[in-house]
């Protein structure tokens, strides 16, 4: 019961660190249909300026503030620089793309070489916290109540806020109805007096800035080392395929039932553990070729 629980709690916060990154992924791929496969190279981007800002003045802070920031402002020269010119052309956005994610871990394997980096929170997200009862058992008799660390359960209720964040700009604000009404008809839009360009720019920073904020987290979490950028690059992209394109509340499904198969399946069955991954994908796109909570094209 006592592996249980934890594997179930470390599902949870892989799912959490998942979401995190799929949520600016969904925003620039599901919801403006811009193919940007180099979004796990600015999570890892970030978590290497954040890293370095954080180790340079000490505060973990200032490391978080500056992975969302720097790479916020990268999500900008790239909607300027390459998706502006190639609106539409799903083909030559997918090879830039990879090109520029190739640069990229080239120039972060030369600065920053291929040393793993971690984090040091502060001191108050140092140990660990006790689970609620709901999530002890009993053994002999006796109720036991487990302890997790505190930071994962710090990243679980940071994506959760974030989350619902995300949802209620997307849904209740005006900018988010301007979003939404720009991906679904953006001549009308700019008809409107509307600049729509803007609007996108807005969003690309807000779905790069993300995967910055999304990096110094997981690095806190577990570590920055190379080759990190290719794996939360295909964990968005499952997420995001098996949730629905354009859909938070889709992104954080996915999340949950990804990061939960991939932490019971190593566990578990550590042998077949990746395959759990993907045949949630294929069931899905069996299923619901649109995802759970995507919309019919």
């Amino acid at each position: 019961m006592k592996l249980f629980i934890l594997t179930f709690m470390n599902g949870l916060t892989l799912a959490a660190l998942y979401f995190l990154v799929a949520s600016g992924f969904t925003l620039v791929f599901g919801l403006m249909r811009n193919v940007n496969l180099a979004h796990g190279s600015l999570y890892l981007a970030g978590a290497y300026i954040g890293y370095t800002i954080a180790d340079a003045t000490g505060s973990w802070y200032l490391g978080v503030v500056a992975g969302f920031v720097s790479m916020a402002l990268a999500g900008v020269l790239l909607q300027i620089l390459v998706f502006q010119r190639m609106e539409g052309q799903d083909l030559r956005q997918t090879l830039v793309t990879i090109g520029i994610s190739i640069v990229l871990a080239d120039l972060m394997l030369a600065i920053w070489s291929g040393t793993t980096y971690q984090f040091s929170p502060p001191e108050w997200l140092f140990g660990a916290t006790e689970l609620p009862y709901i999530l002890g058992y009993r053994s002999s008799g006796e109720a036991v109540y487990l302890k997790y660390p505190t930071y994962r359960i710090a990243l679980l209720v940071a994506a959760i806020a974030i989350g619902v964040a995300l949802w209620l700009f997307l849904n209740k604000t005006r900018v988010g109805t301007m979003i939404r009404a720009g991906v679904d008809d953006r001549a009308m839009l700019a008809a409107t007096g509307v600049n729509v360009h803007l609007i996108f720019v807005v969003v690309f920073a807000l779905g790069a800035g993300l995967a910055g904020l999304a990096g110094v987290i997981g690095g806190t979490a577990l570590s920055i080392a190379p080759g990190e950028d290719v794996r939360y690059l295909l964990a968005s992209l499952v997420v995001v395929i098996v949730g629905g394109m354009g859909s938070v509340t889709g992104a954080a499904i996915g999340a949950l039932l990804i990061g939960l198969a991939e932490q019971f399946g190593l566990v578990y069955s550590p042998t077949y553990g990746v395959v759990y991954t993907f045949l949630i994908m294929v069931v899905a796109l069996a299923v619901r070729p649109q995802g759970i909570m995507g919309k019919r094209a």
